[in-house]
């Protein structure tokens, strides 16, 4: 099995090294790199194009979010794991529209930061739909206008079934495969076949960024 490659972004060194003594104990993850600021962050990442870079959000020089937002820019095969703190969620959000998969908090537990690694390079998004949607809800309204890229075009959705449509709506309201199935009365694995075609056609990374979109698109808005 191959192990997946993560390089750490983080300015406090002693966090980076117990980031590094967690994921260095686990047989399927190998650390290949680490940052100490944004700018070394995007140098790595594009010398070493690890599968997974854990982004600290405030770092001197570049930030997380810039950086983050460069790694992205740069079309590299690594996905982004912002780490924030629960005070600092609209950091979070903003990581999420500069590109990046989730967001972990500072003080995750270990076996929590193994499993979001694992599923951010697998593919999936750290967050649960629910709390994306929560996340969303709070800072979509704040930094919806801000976003550092034009939103994205209503006229894509045109590339997708009606069913599919179906099963977009219920992503960007935050449900499940499981809660999608069961009200659409479908299976889990049709459901799981059609998020799949439904990111590809819209040319979305996965399910946190098609809730973002969603967003920009009007599909979903804020309840403040």
């Amino acid at each position: 099995m191959t192990a997946v490659r993560v390089l750490l972004a983080d300015d406090q060194e002693l966090l980076r090294y117990g980031f590094a003594m967690i994921l260095g104990a686990q047989d399927d993850i190998e650390v290949v790199g680490q940052a100490a600021d944004g700018g070394e962050a995007v140098r790595l990442a594009t010398a070493l194009r690890p599968d997974v870079v854990l982004m600290d959000v405030r770092m001197p020089g570049l930030d997380g979010i810039a950086a983050t937002r460069q790694i992205t820019a740069l079309a590299l095969p690594s996905r982004v794991l912002i780490l924030t703190t629960f005070d600092l969620d609209e950091y979070a959000f903003e990581g999420l529209r500069a590109g990046a998969s989730g967001f972990l908090l500072k003080n995750v537990r270990p076996d929590e930061l193994v499993a979001g690694i694992r599923s951010v390079a697998a593919g999936d998004a750290v967050l649960a739909p629910t709390t994306t949607r929560r996340l969303l809800d709070t800072y979509a309204s704040q930094f919806g206008t801000q976003a550092q890229t034009p939103p994205a075009e209503p006229g894509t959705l045109d590339t997708l079934t009606l069913r599919e449509r179906d099963v977009f709506a219920e992503m960007a309201a935050g449900l499940t495969n499981k809660e999608i199935a069961q009200r659409l009365f479908l299976s889990e694995t049709t459901v799981k076949t059609h998020v799949v075609r439904i990111l590809a056609k819209l040319g979305l990374r996965d399910r946190v960024q098609a809730v973002i979109f969603a967003y920009e698109t009007g599909i979903a808005r804020p309840n403040i």
